[in-house]
């Protein structure tokens, strides 16, 4: 916008400089000439009354050499009364010229080697015409027109140069707001909700940073009252899980009462996370960075080990694979245990009992994959199902638990794909991108990248079919 401002100052301003110095160089290259030639007119009227008085010879002689020896004034008389024509000084001009001012009686110029010639006839007493000749050098018709260019020239630059700072500054003016202004909302859409801008420059741009930050201060006032709702409404969980436990505590000994003291116990923790987190503001997803994550195949382990009682319970058939060895990846292990808690919960709510499903998980260079399968009826409209608030369009299905294993994916570059498993039902696909600070991931997660991990996957769960 600045370069752009600074552009058409210079083209209008050059613009104009050129439309008025051209004219004004060309009228003093006629004024320069005029005076050359205003002055040889002077010069031949100096001569021409000697000429009406006598035309002797020797008289006119000494009245041309009065002009001085430079001068250039020469006269040429007309033969008469048996006397033969005469030239006084140099001529230069052609003697055709000479005759046809003598024969039209008016004054004439005529080009001449290096410069000019005036030719200015002069009546005799005797009805003969003589013709004074003043010589007009290129020096004299363009003295003072080169000074005259150049100050033109300079006083043309130093407009062009001073439009130009003067937009310069303008532009300046204009666009460190305007640049201010897309930082701040570039700031505020990274999540740097103290991003403000300063309210100066034109009154449209300071009328459009007002704006911004009273939006900003919306959108943190907004998001404080999410938190605090978020809360309230988790903290109101507090009282049925308090009872919940003391039921639970009532229960005695055996694995199933202790199974679910531990996932009272849990659902606690979860509480006071989603509480501590929505007061916070603070996100508890992991941070890229070395080191940072959790091992997916310890995490896989452990909630299989919770999950298999309930699916020994319900006659359900289950396998778990490629969990053999440590598998890092760049989530949170609290995160990761939530989503695959939300997904083998939807297998159990949403399939018959005795239905079977497997998780898998497959360490590739780039990426690592999370499969969660099973053999119940499938998902019929995939799409619908990922978005938040829809769900799969059973009953108590509301889509948020697909959703937070979205999100959690595409916190590290990956992403979610639903689709239809070895065992004849559902597949869900979880790609974790295991460096999150290479944008590959996301944009070639359509290409030949994407597909490669998935076929091995497909390889490697039917090469592992339930028992």
């Amino acid at each position: 916008m600045r370069w752009a401002l600074v552009k058409v100052c210079l083209a209008v301003t050059t613009m104009v400089v050129v439309a008025f110095a051209v004219p004004l160089g060309l009228v003093v290259e006629e004024m320069a000439r005029d005076r050359a030639f205003a002055g040889a007119e002077r010069e031949a009227a100096a001569v021409a009354p000697a000429l009406s008085i006598t035309t002797d010879r020797d008289e006119l002689e000494k009245v041309v050499a009065s002009a001085g020896v430079d001068s250039g004034v020469a006269v040429h008389l007309p033969a008469d009364g048996g006397r033969a024509a005469l030239d006084i000084g140099r001529q230069r001009a052609a003697a055709r010229d000479i005759r046809a001012v003598r024969r039209l009686g008016r004054a004439s110029t005529t080009a001449v080697p290096g410069g000019s010639a005036l030719l200015q006839p002069v009546a005799f007493g005797s009805g003969a015409i003589a013709v004074v000749e003043v010589y007009v050098p290129e020096s004299a018709m363009t003295h003072g027109v080169g000074t005259a260019w150049a100050v033109l020239a300079a006083v043309g630059l130093a407009l062009v140069v001073g439009s130009v700072a003067v937009a310069d500054r303008l532009g300046v003016r204009m666009v460190r707001p305007a640049r201010r202004l897309v930082e701040g909302a570039r700031d505020l859409g990274e999540g740097k909700l103290g991003a403000r801008v300063r309210e100066e420059g034109p009154t449209e741009l300071r009328l459009a940073a007002v704006a911004f930050n009273s939006m900003a201060d919306q959108v943190v006032q907004l998001l404080a009252n999410e938190r605090e709702l978020a809360a309230d409404l988790s903290h109101r969980l507090r009282t049925p899980l308090t009872v919940l436990r003391l039921n639970a505590a009532s229960l005695g000994a055996g694995p199933a009462a202790e199974q679910t003291r531990a996932a009272v116990a849990q659902l606690e923790r979860e509480v006071d996370t989603i509480i501590r987190t929505a007061r916070e503001a603070k996100p508890q997803t992991a941070a890229a960075g070395p080191g940072a994550g959790c091992d997916a195949a310890e995490v896989v382990r452990e909630r299989m080990e919770f999950w298999s009682a309930l699916a020994e319970d319900e006659g359900r058939k289950w396998r778990v694979a490629g969990v053999d060895r440590p598998v890092r990846i760049p989530v949170a292990r609290a995160d990761l245990a939530a989503g695959l808690d939300a997904l083998l919960g939807n297998v159990f709510r949403h399939t018959a009992e005795g239905t079977a499903f497997a998780v898998d998980v497959h360490n590739g260079d780039d990426a690592v994959i999370v499969l969660v399968s099973d053999a119940g009826p499938g998902i019929p409209d995939p799409e619908a199902a990922m978005a938040r608030g829809r769900g799969s369009g059973t009953t108590g299905s509301t889509g948020l638990g697909l959703d937070i294993v979205r999100r959690l994916a595409e916190s590290t570059g990956g992403d979610v794909r639903i689709g239809s498993s070895v065992l004849g039902g559902a597949e869900v696909r979880i790609w974790f991108q295991l460096d999150p600070r290479k944008p590959a991931g996301r944009r070639q997660r359509g290409g030949d990248r994407r597909r490669r991990p998935c076929r091995l996957v497909s390889t490697f769960n039917r090469s592992r079919s339930l028992p």
